[in-house]
């Protein structure tokens, strides 16, 4: 339209040439200016975060994963100065809400909260999402044991003894997990493969579920994390046999590791983590990251993580890549050999 106006100029011949060019000129100015004004706009609009954001936990309400996204939310809603909304999506493991979010617009305001289940469920069952190339990898939040449960009226008092009743009664006793292909599932299985014995896998749609389970004796043992297990574990309604890490925790100092009791070389920790959808802009995700690495470095967040058996960890993006992709390659190894199959 400018360009058109300045033609227009060269070819008056009534002798107000000058006006015009002026007049012109002014109406040039003026449409630069609405074009500056809408365009800065529409790029402050685009800025993250302009509306509330979606955090997606593939899991129900009251587990572990549940819990921490929830105190993470808190914190980066007042970072950002935005809502941050946890909407739990349970099922398939956690291949559900993963699913949501890998088809959710790449803008920033869908994220998906994970655990390394995330490296997990593609080599167990069929999903409609590729961990690497439908995810953006913003953060690491923390990583974690785990601890192997039983009902405080189990007759299975030890580890060990949970080993031999399984030999004596092979594919009788019966564990509990948060879904086929999560973390739990695969840290009993692995478990399972490197003690030797037959146990009945009974999956649920998270930790709460599994939890209401162990409390029922629906299911005679369970692998879960501190955050769920640890209130049951202090009233004494749950009996901690072992927990998976190289070193005894922080927080159950008197119950052994699995290394310690049975498998001198057993070893199994996960992590969480916040992706976003394939191709959302860098600068969101550096953003996003700068607000997430702020808000786990808070000493409120810390020690609520500590609280829940976990270590706070941030992570750059590229450090969670790599972590997925180690973890992507580990796990398909430890399936084959555990000979996990889907069920």
């Amino acid at each position: 339209m400018i360009a058109f106006a300045a033609v227009t100029v060269d070819h008056v011949e009534d002798g107000s040439t000058q006006s015009w060019r002026t007049v012109l000129k002014r109406f040039a100015l003026a449409a630069c200016l609405l074009i500056s004004v809408i365009f800065l706009s529409n790029v402050q609009a685009q800025d993250i975060p302009a509306r509330a954001i979606k955090l997606v936990v593939p899991f129900a309400p009251g587990g572990g994963v549940d819990a921490v996204a929830r105190t993470i939310a808190e914190k980066l809603a007042s970072e950002l100065k935005q809502p941050v909304i946890v909407e739990n999506k349970a099922g398939a493991g956690g291949a559900l809400g993963a699913s949501l979010v890998a088809r959710s617009a790449a803008d920033g305001y869908t994220l998906l909260f994970a655990n390394n289940g995330q490296a997990v469920l593609p080599h167990l069952q069929r999903v409609d999402w590729d961990p690497v190339k439908d995810f953006k990898p913003v953060s690491n939040v923390a990583t974690y044991a785990m601890v192997v449960l039983v009902n405080a009226n189990s007759p299975i008092k030890t580890l060990p003894e949970l080993i031999q009743s399984a030999k004596a009664r092979p594919g009788q006793i019966t564990y509990g997990s948060s879904g086929l292909g999560g973390p739990l599932h695969l840290g009993m299985e692995m478990f399972r493969s490197a003690a030797g014995i037959d146990i009945l896998h009974v999956p649920y749609k998270g930790n709460a579920p599994m939890t209401l389970a162990l409390l029922g004796q629906e299911i005679a043992v369970s692998m879960d994390t501190l955050a769920v297990s640890l209130p049951h574990i202090k009233s004494g309604k749950f009996r901690a046999l072992a927990v998976t890490s190289q070193r005894r925790m922080s927080l159950l100092p008197d119950v052994p590791t699995i290394r310690e009791l049975a498998l001198p070389d057993f070893e199994y920790e996960g992590w969480q983590a916040i992706f976003a959808p394939a191709n959302t802009p860098a600068p969101v995700v550096a953003r996003l990251n700068a607000a997430l690495v702020k808000v786990i470095a808070m000493s409120s967040v810390t020690q609520r993580l500590i609280d829940l058996g976990y270590e706070p960890k941030s992570s750059s993006p590229q450090e969670l890549s790599t972590l997925l992709n180690k973890d992507l390659v580990t796990y398909r190894k430890a399936i084959h050999e555990a000979n996990i199959k889907s069920e």
